[in-house]
């Protein structure tokens, strides 16, 4: 059965560009929308293709300063200084956000797509809108960090509660969604969720279990730190124990998901050892979630990965869940060869990964005392 699901791409999407030996490499944007066209994901009854919009200056003030915004500007034009002080202030220079020209433009670009997707939803156009560019949680009001110019998901989030008393923000990266996080540390209305490999190992050093808000927000920020090396058994197991149990208390009318795919066992960048069908399972609880709680409201966001075979079989998987028709799970050759000519890498010829990786039975342990000290620290929710 086709649902009304509506998927964000643009070739201009492409011109967010920190450079050829940066990690973020636009390519699987395109990538993930050439592999959904050929397995027929479109066809779905209600499936439908949109267009982004740029966000305005008012738009992205929602969440960051005048001056960052102009700092991103003058950045992106060439006229500001690339000093230490530069990257110090707004985190834009050298290392993980090189300057480039047009960063605004293509910044704000992602930011408006994310925005006009909650804006569908919002206006009850589409019950569930994925924008593959967005996801970039790590920024702050005012500065720069993690690949992340503007916060997207903090935007949409800001969007979304001019329209809806309680949003729940649900983030899969590899990586704690640290800005999301802090910007609505002190809101009871936002209950954000990370579920992550753990700050003792990897950027952004944040996102421990003792980190529950602050003031009226206290309780309200949920960190579930898993153990390198955590494989698909015990990655469900804490996600099924922490996400549908907090929805059920919290009772959000939308959930605001950024599905970054850097938990695979195969990303050159992170730790964490899941497969592509743990993904398929995630999707469907999430899916679950948005039409038991939510009346089918669901904003899903990109994010995370660095293995450009691996994202757009993971967002396919995740937007076939949206769309209501599962992609079939062999790989059609003409992607495979398009896949070949644009990264010069052979993909998998199928969407669920055929490896098995090694399981650990002191992981599973390890993830377990996890599971049970965020239950101890939100009772609330828990019981």
């Amino acid at each position: 059965m086709g649902e009304r699901a509506a998927l964000f791409y643009s070739d201009d999407f492409l011109k967010y560009d920190f450079g050829r030996s940066h990690p973020l490499n636009p390519v699987r944007l395109l990538l993930t929308y050439t592999l959904m066209m050929e397995i027929g994901l479109f066809k779905a009854k209600g499936a439908s293709i949109e267009k982004p919009e740029y966000a305005t200056e008012l738009d992205i003030m929602r969440v960051h300063t005048p001056r960052f915004i102009d700092a991103v500007k003058a950045a992106g034009e060439g006229n500001l200084p690339r000093s230490p002080i530069t990257l110090s202030e707004f985190g834009l220079g050298y290392g993980d956000n090189p300057i480039f020209d047009g960063m605004y433009e293509a910044s704000s670009l992602y930011v408006g797509a994310s925005l006009k997707a909650a804006r569908l939803i919002a206006e009850d156009k589409f019950d569930h809108a994925f924008n593959i560019s967005g996801g970039l949680h790590h920024a702050t009001e005012n500065r720069a960090s993690g690949f992340c110019i503007f916060n997207d998901p903090a935007i949409a989030i800001k969007f979304l509660r001019e329209h809806f008393e309680r949003v729940m923000y649900i983030d899969i990266d590899a990586h704690h969604g640290d800005g999301v996080q802090w910007i609505f540390y002190g809101d009871p209305s936002v209950l954000t969720v990370s579920l992550h490999e753990s700050g003792d190992y990897l950027f952004p050093g944040t996102g421990r279990v003792n980190e529950i808000g602050e003031g009226k927000g206290k309780g309200y920020a949920v960190n579930v730190p898993l153990p390198r090396y955590t494989t698909d058994d015990p990655y469900l197991y804490a996600f099924r124990g922490v996400v549908p149990p907090l929805a059920a208390a919290f009772e959000p009318q939308v959930i605001v998901t950024q599905l970054g795919v850097d938990t695979h066992f195969s990303d050159p960048l992170t730790d964490l050892s899941l497969t592509t069908r743990a993904y398929n399972e995630i999707g469907e609880i999430l899916h679950e979630i948005a039409h038991s709680i939510c009346d089918g409201r669901w904003l899903g966001l990109g994010g995370g990965g660095y293995d450009m075979t691996v994202v757009p079989r993971a967002w396919s998987i995740f937007f076939g869940k949206m769309a209501g028709s599962d992609p079939p799970d062999e790989i059609p050759l003409t992607w495979v060869r398009f896949c070949e000519d644009t990264i010069h890498r052979r993909p998998p010829s199928r969407i669920l990964d055929q490896e098995q990786v090694k399981k650990d039975p002191a992981i599973f342990e390890a993830v377990k005392e996890v599971v049970e000290e965020v239950k101890a620290m939100h009772r609330d929710f828990f019981g």
